[in-house]
């Protein structure tokens, strides 16, 4: 008989914590208590990045960062409870006798299922039909995003059957035209069929001039935009400066973009316009912000929902 069924082995509490830091309930599997190892496992991924991705198309934009931020709380606050658990059951089990499969190799093969496998589908998966998070390199969306901004774009967007439609106005995610390994985020301008213009600072949608409100602002200007029930600002920080003009009709199939620092952006101006299929996701929320140069971290941007 194998001397692992018979051979008294008391269960180690900081052993059983530490098992579980690595993974929520891998120390109740060390413990021999696979019923409550399931629960706590399931638990853990399901309040985690799973219900994030499942709620947020659903949800309004300004309830989305605190939702979010609540999930992830309530998933690491499973996975602690999972931890002590397994602490305070292996207190209990002073007289215990490992099953036969119980042993090192059982605990890493469950660490690297997870890590190296499920983990890393299930977040392909969610970065691929729901959530993808993304972090703000530049400052060509400036004053709508700053660089060190960290957004998510809801992939539930210009997809087949999906409400809402692109809209103008959106602030959208999708494939560089000239460098499709490239993500870039800039603003719908222009719909198919719509006719463009602009002209130094105007930008005008079917001979009708986007600009409501102009404003000085340390040198730049600040122009207030508004397309129907949208409504966004945009700065110019070098007035002077010779810009390209636009006149054209957008193709069927494509859409017009402009990022909100019109001085300091590569967008349809230089590359043209974007094809819809290239559209990957509509940003909708800041949820973290960090730029070493302006201070560190930016919590006043924490939760800032993008218009």
């Amino acid at each position: 008989m194998d001397s692992t069924s018979t051979v008294n082995r008391p269960r180690k509490a900081w052993l059983a914590f530490l098992l579980g830091l690595f993974l929520p309930g891998l120390g109740q599997v060390y413990n021999g208590q696979v019923n409550r190892a399931a629960w706590f496992m399931l638990g853990s991924w399901l309040f985690g990045i799973p219900l994030v991705a499942l709620a947020v198309p659903y949800l309004p934009d300004d309830w989305t960062a605190s939702v979010m931020l609540g999930s992830i709380g309530l998933a690491l606050f499973i996975w602690l409870i999972s931890c002590i658990d397994a602490l305070l059951q292996a207190l209990k089990l002073s007289n215990y006798t490992p099953a036969s499969w119980q042993g090192a190799g059982t605990y890493l093969f469950l660490i690297l299922l997870v890590t190296v496998c499920l983990f890393p589908l299930l977040s392909q998966q969610v970065r691929k039909h729901w959530v993808e998070p993304f972090r703000i390199p530049s400052a060509s969306m400036e004053p709508a995003l700053i660089a060190g901004d960290f957004i998510y774009a809801d992939k539930h967007y210009n997809c087949l059957g999906c409400v809402p439609e692109v809209q103008r106005g959106d602030i959208i995610t999708f494939t560089y035209p000239n460098n499709r390994a490239m993500g870039y985020i800039k603003r719908v301008i222009g719909l198919p069929g719509d006719q463009i213009k602009i002209r130094g600072q105007t930008v005008s949608v079917n001979n009708k001039s986007l600009t409501i409100q102009t404003a000085q602002q340390n040198g730049a200007i600040v122009v207030q935009e508004r397309y129907e029930q949208k409504q966004w600002p945009v700065i110019w920080k070098n007035p002077r400066a010779v810009m390209p003009v636009a006149d054209l009709t957008v193709p069927a199939g494509q859409v017009f973009v402009l990022g909100d620092n019109r001085n300091n952006s590569n967008d349809s101006r230089y590359f043209g316009t974007v094809p819809l299929a290239d559209i990957t996701g509509r940003a909708r929320q800041v949820w973290f912000s960090y730029n070493r140069d302006v201070g560190g971290l930016q919590w006043g941007r924490v939760g800032l929902v993008l218009h």
